[in-house]
């Protein structure tokens, strides 16, 4: 068994995915939009060039996705993604980039369980925590 975590966007799959293998690694697998999906006729004109299913693959891990239609769309609550890393800079890198656009909800430090850990929102509306042991 797998756990990965599916987010959903505004609108914004498609540059969230790319700036996510940007900063992560890995390879983006699939960008399915909605108009290349058999079901591509049960959404309006403006959802076709929008993110259906999207799959970026880091390692023997992924992070799957895809845009909702706005009347559907909710903001990510009561959850984050968890980023837990060994490499200090790579930790800070990443960090900076996930919260360049973003909302730093706390700032990346020292704690007393890490030697850096860090909590923001990124600027594709998706928490994030990174934690460097």
């Amino acid at each position: 068994m797998k756990i990965h975590p599916h987010l959903s966007f505004d609108g914004q799959c498609e540059a969230a995915f790319r700036t996510y293998q940007r900063l992560l690694g890995g390879e983006i697998k699939t960008l399915l939009t909605y108009g290349e999906s058999p079901i591509a006729n049960q959404f309006p004109a403006e959802m076709r060039s929008k993110i259906l299913h999207a799959t970026l693959l880091i390692d023997d891990q992924e992070i799957t996705g895809a845009d909702v239609p706005s009347a559907g769309y909710r903001a990510p609550q009561g959850f984050s993604v968890m980023l837990s890393l060994a490499d200090r800079a790579k930790a800070e890198e990443i960090f900076r980039g996930l919260a360049d656009g973003g909302n730093v909800h706390l700032a990346l430090g020292e704690t007393f369980w890490a030697k850096r850990y860090g909590v923001l929102v990124d600027r594709f509306a998706v928490p994030w925590e990174i934690n460097c042991t």
